[in-house]
């Protein structure tokens, strides 16, 4: 099959090679990216021309403008997917614009460059069906089950809640961290220090798009951020206060 992918960040970058790994012809377009000239388009109408599949791997911000774009070169026996990380927006915003004519479905990979370098299986993916298009969402499960997926269905506001308390909560404490310096040195590391270096590695690999996306374009990550900080904060007040209990019994070992 042929896949038109719009955008090649650190996702499009990956996604590309497991489609060609599977026998799938791929086209890219992204102005701003060093696209492989094997793979590149000169255009967004060049790259959907002949495609069966449209994948839309831009920012959430970016996506209003390539689907107005978009929009009057699609026909019917085309599917768009977006690969995004959050579902409320993306899918509202592919529904308005492409309706009921242009089939379409949502979908959030829960595996990156990260995840395929070290081979990770089995590869999930989350599929957020549109009510007007069930076989279009039949045919994107049937998509990824071929490229070794878990397919799991959710709808947008479940999944978007979902994300907020996982994914959200991961990058927002691992983004602490990473400011913080913490993990550039794992010589000393524990073992239960050494299973937060994939996640600041995550972070630090990140150009702060899908940091954004995940914060901001998820409407449930700030009321988890404030969840996550009310109870570190209560985690830290009951610790000092334990000290202050406890400072009696302390020996001063400053003075043998």
């Amino acid at each position: 099959m042929n896949f038109a992918l719009l955008g090649y960040g650190r996702f499009g970058q990956a996604f590309a090679p497991l489609l060609q790994q599977a026998g799938h012809r791929v086209r890219v377009y992204d102005p701003q990216a060093n696209v492989p000239e094997a793979l590149t388009a000169s255009s967004t109408a060049a790259a959907v021309a002949n495609a069966s599949w449209v994948v839309l791997a831009m920012p959430v911000p970016s996506m209003h403008e390539a689907l107005l774009e978009l929009r009057p070169l699609l026909h019917p026996k085309q599917t768009v997917i977006d690969v995004g990380s959050v579902k409320l927006r993306p899918c509202a915003l592919i529904g308005d614009v492409l309706g009921a004519q242009i089939p379409h479905a949502g979908t959030h990979p829960l595996f990156g460059p990260l995840s395929l370098a070290r081979d990770e299986r089995p590869l999930r993916i989350v599929l957020c069906r549109s009510l007007q298009h069930p076989d279009a969402a039949r045919r994107t499960r049937q998509l990824f089950k071929s490229l070794g997926c878990e397919v799991i269905d959710q709808d947008p506001v479940a999944h978007d809640r979902a994300m907020a308390e996982t994914h959200a909560l991961t990058f927002f404490i691992a983004k602490a961290l990473v400011d913080m310096g913490i993990g550039e040195d794992l010589s000393m590391a524990p073992p239960s220090f050494l299973g937060l270096a994939n996640m600041l590695a995550a972070v630090r690999g990140d150009a702060g798009h899908l940091f954004s996306a995940i914060q901001r374009e998820n409407p449930y990550a700030p009321e988890a951020r404030a969840r996550l900080l009310d109870s570190l904060n209560a985690i830290h007040q009951g610790l000092l206060a334990d000290g202050d209990r406890n400072s009696m019994s302390i020996p001063d070992l400053t003075n043998p």
